[in-house]
């Protein structure tokens, strides 16, 4: 094991004053811990750039390229290789690597480590790791060619991460390509279909309001925060009793098929129901549908997930810190009503799609699997 302070230069930097132009908009790369985000590994350039004359008045130092870009607060952890020379400003400590460490080694090393970077942080009003701090981390210093074989498989491995989330994403796409071919502008209405609202079409309801008492064991209850990544996640769920949960099922029991869509906090986000639902919900809105309903559950979430969905109900959201949309703004949403038989088609083609979907995802999660599992035999 060896110090980062006895195998690197640890640098920070700062930001020139931003009342004085003459030190803005020059040639001179200056990056903040903003520009960084999970895919960065080499970055080469920043979004502002500041002059000659604001580094000599601000008193900045360069790190040259190669330097490992670690941000120190707001928030920790921001991980990156810096492609050519930079500033930046105070908001990182950068590591300047000796020869006995190499870049991409220590890279993926602070990147499967943000957790316990956090844990360092220190602080009343936000949390920051210091110089010292960073200086007495501890790394498993090895002969170079391990560390370079080490960052390769990491390297491999991410970039298959990348290439199946990829690969989700363009499904998605190819998904509302489809949507808009089959059913056009929503707002335009080029086919001059039907419209109606939400509520008359489907029965719109919403879960309890109330806070029930929690427990150890019981039933799920669904928040919003259970309602992610286009799936009801019921692994960190409140528990409650049978009695709450009978309750709250008199007013808004969930069915195999239903749509529910979080109204608070994350507002938006509509999951069709695909488990068995012995969960009861609270704050989501319930969107159900009767065996001759006009309309379809796959056709419905796709239109609340559109554009014209953002428009015509997300500028309604309320609230300050907790966001917020009302029933009644979900219900008052005007929908178009296309024949079934095009329903039915983009209905087709979602399902198609969804089974290329759960292939890559399977794939993506056992990679994701495969990167924890280098995290704990390297880094652990």
């Amino acid at each position: 094991m060896a110090r980062l302070g006895d195998i690197c230069t640890i640098v920070s930097g700062s930001t020139p004053k931003s009342g004085i132009p003459e030190y803005w908009d020059g040639d001179i790369k200056w990056i903040t811990p903003a520009e960084l985000n999970e895919g960065t590994y080499i970055i080469n350039d920043s979004v502002r750039h500041i002059t000659k004359l604001g580094v000599e008045k601000t008193g900045l130092k360069p790190f040259p390229q190669g330097t490992v870009i670690l941000s120190s607060r707001a928030p920790i952890g921001k991980t990156a290789i810096a492609g050519c020379e930079m500033y930046c400003n105070q908001g990182f400590k950068n590591l300047i690597c000796s020869d006995k460490i190499n870049p991409r080694y220590l890279y993926w090393f602070l990147t499967c480590n943000t957790e316990y970077l956090n844990s360092l942080g220190r602080g009343a009003t936000f949390k920051e790791i210091s110089k010292e701090i960073v200086a007495n981390i501890e790394i498993p210093l090895l002969a170079m060619g391990q560390q370079i074989a080490i960052a390769e498989k990491f390297e491999k491995v991410s970039e298959l991460i990348a290439l199946r989330k990829e690969q989700l994403a363009k499904l998605d796409r190819l998904v509302k390509s489809r949507f808009i071919e089959l059913f056009g502008d929503t707002i335009l209405n080029p086919f001059g279909w039907d419209k109606n609202m939400l509520g008359s079409v489907c029965d719109v309801r919403d879960g309890t309001h109330d806070s029930p008492q929690y427990y150890e064991t019981g039933y799920p209850l669904v928040t919003s925060k259970n309602v992610t990544g286009g799936k009801i996640d019921l692994t960190d769920c409140s528990l409650i009793c049978k009695a709450d949960f009978d309750k709250i099922n008199e007013r808004s029991k969930v069915d195999i098929g239903d749509i529910i869509m979080p109204m608070i906090g994350t507002v938006g986000k509509p999951v069709v129901v695909d488990i068995e639902p012995n969960f009861a919900i609270k704050n989501v809105a319930l969107i159900k549908f009767k065996t001759d309903s006009k309309v379809l559950n796959i056709y419905i979430r796709a239109l609340l997930q559109s554009d014209y969905f953002e428009d015509a109900v997300l500028s309604k959201v309320r609230g300050g810190t907790q966001k917020f949309i009302s029933l009644g703004d979900i219900r008052k949403l005007e929908v178009l009503v296309p024949p079934m038989e095009i329903q039915k088609q983009f209905v087709a083609f979602v399902e198609q799609t969804d089974k290329s979907k759960l292939a890559i995802q399977q794939s993506l999660d056992k990679l994701e699997l495969l990167k924890k599992s280098l995290m704990q035999e390297y880094y652990g």
